[in-house]
Parts: C-alpha cells; sequence; structure tokens
C-alpha cells in the first residue's frame, strides 16, 4: 500500500473513532504530503522511463548510424581497392604498349634493313647477270672464230665464274724447247687477237706452263725462264694484232702448275700449254697500300 492511502486511511480512522480535530488535521496533512511525494517521485519515475526510452532509441539510432557508416567504409574501401588495382593495370598495359612499341620499331628498322640488303643484293645479282651475259657474249664469239681449232683439240676454251680461258697446247704455237712462234700459231693467235679486239678495261693475261722435264740452255737456264719467255711472245704478237698493251699482262709458272700428271707423255703434252685468260675488270683488281 502507497504512502499516501496509509494517510488517508489514519484519517478516516480517526475520525470514525472520535480523535481529536487537531490530529485529524495533522493527519490529513501528513496524507497529503505523502500524496504530493508520491506524485513527485511518480513523475520522476515517469520522466527517468521516457529518458531511458530516448536513450535506448538515441542508442539504437547511434547503432544504425554506425553501421550505416561502417558499410559505407566497406564500399568505399572496395572501390579505392578496384580503382588502386585498376591504375595498376593501366600502369602494366602502358609498360606492355611501350614494349611492343620498341619492339615494333626493332622489327620496323630490321625490315627496312633487310629491304635494302635485298635492293643491294638485287642490284648486285642483276649487275653479275649483265656481267655474264656479256662474257657468254665473248665466249660465244671466241668459241665461233677458233671452231676449227677447238674441233681438231688444238684449243680448249673454258669460262668458269666468269673467268674466259684460252688453252692452247705447245705444238700448237711453239717448236719443242723454242719461245719463238710458229707460222699455224700466228694463224691461231691472229683469230684470238680479233676476238678480243673489242675488250676494254678488262687485263688480258697470257700464262706460260711446262711439263717437269728440265731445260739446260744458254737462253734457259730453266722452265722459269721459258715459261715466262713463251708468255711474253704471245703478248707481243698481241701487241702486234692491235691489243692494247695496257690491258696485256705476262706470267711464267715453269712446272709448278700442272694440269695434268708429269708421269705420261700425254700428260706431259697437256702440261706444255700457254692460258691466255680474260681476268677481272682493272677498276677490281687490287692495289699495292703505300706504306706508313
Amino acid at each position: 500500500m502507497t504512502p499516501w492511502r496509509r494517510a488517508a486511511l489514519v484519517a478516516a480512522l480517526a475520525i470514525a473513532c472520535g480523535v481529536p480535530k487537531e490530529k485529524y488535521q495533522a493527519a490529513v496533512a501528513e496524507a497529503e504530503r505523502n500524496m504530493k511525494s508520491s506524485d513527485d517521485q511518480r513523475q520522476r519515475a515517469d520522466a527517468c522511463e521516457a529518458k531511458e526510452r530516448d536513450t535506448e532509441a538515441y542508442a539504437r539510432a547511434g547503432e544504425q548510424r554506425a553501421s550505416e557508416l561502417a558499410q559505407r567504409l566497406s564500399e568505399l574501401e572496395k572501390a579505392a581497392s578496384a580503382a588502386s588495382a585498376d591504375a595498376s593495370q593501366q600502369r602494366e598495359l602502358v609498360a606492355q604498349l611501350a614494349k611492343a612499341k620498341e619492339l615494333l620499331q626493332a622489327q620496323s628498322e630490321s625490315a627496312s634493313a633487310e629491304a635494302a640488303r635485298q635492293r643491294d643484293l638485287a642490284e648486285r645479282l642483276l649487275r653479275e647477270k649483265s656481267a655474264l651475259q656479256a662474257k657468254s657474249a665473248e665466249y660465244e664469239s671466241l668459241a665461233s672464230s677458233l671452231d676449227k681449232e677447238i674441233k681438231a683439240g688444238q684449243i680448249k676454251l673454258s669460262e668458269l665464274q666468269g673467268k674466259l680461258t684460252v688453252r692452247m697446247g705447245e705444238r700448237v704455237l711453239f717448236p719443242t724447247g723454242s719461245a719463238t712462234i710458229s707460222a699455224d700459231g700466228k694463224a691461231t693467235l691472229r683469230k684470238v687477237a680479233d676476238a678480243f679486239a673489242s675488250v676494254r678495261g678488262r687485263v688480258i693475261r697470257v700464262e706460260g706452263h711446262t711439263d717437269d722435264v728440265p731445260i739446260h740452255t744458254a737462253r734457259f737456264p730453266s722452265n722459269w725462264e721459258l715459261s715466262a719467255a713463251r708468255a711474253i711472245a704471245v703478248v707481243r704478237y698481241l701487241q702486234e694484232r692491235g691489243i692494247d698493251p695496257k690491258l696485256l699482262a705476262a706470267a711464267g709458272y715453269g712446272e709448278y702448275q700442272p694440269i695434268a700428271s708429269n708421269d705420261t707423255p700425254d700428260g706431259r703434252a697437256e702440261n706444255r700449254r700457254i692460258e691466255i685468260s680474260l681476268a677481272a675488270p682493272i677498276q677490281e683488281l687490287p692495289t699495292a697500300k703505300a706504306g706508313p
């Protein structure tokens, strides 16, 4: 029972029992004070309950806001992570593009160099083809003019790697052990000179060769002198037939460049020979370098 109810009951009993008026009034006043105090307590309790409800509401609202903020922060972190990954991918892509550009540049330069090399090669092949065609024309002209001697086996004509060579045995040009050209030899050389009359800018090289049988005469102490004298005799005759002496060259090799075995008479006869060849153009011949 609440205090104010007890006070009211006491007052009622006091009246009923004939309690004096003063005591009755004091009891009523006490009851009223108790009632007021009870009302104040009830109001404070209600206020506390209201405040507690408000506090709980604020707490719930704060928790909800904190949850929303945490979710937003998580979303921002994910977005930042995605942006960082994207930036990294972009940097990697830029690096790959830079490498690809370098590779393409290198390939382009290599292709340009290869194209230039192919152009140079094509030009060189074209020049060589033209040169080969010209040499073949010289070969055909000489073969036609010396057809009789070639068929008779007195002369052999060859063309190897652009070098045209006329090979004549000793018996066609010289008596044995001599460097004087025979009449038949001069007739043959006239045909060679006529075929070479149109040559310009190329060396006409005359080479003398012997077998390995030694010679000992006052004029020819060895095969060196004999082979050289025969080559010079042919050069002089070609000059007499109108060949520019600036294009002529003579060399004697003695027995040291055989083309057959010296163990048989036929082999030795084949080694005793004169070779007349069209060498490289003069401008392509190596020149001696001056000393330091």
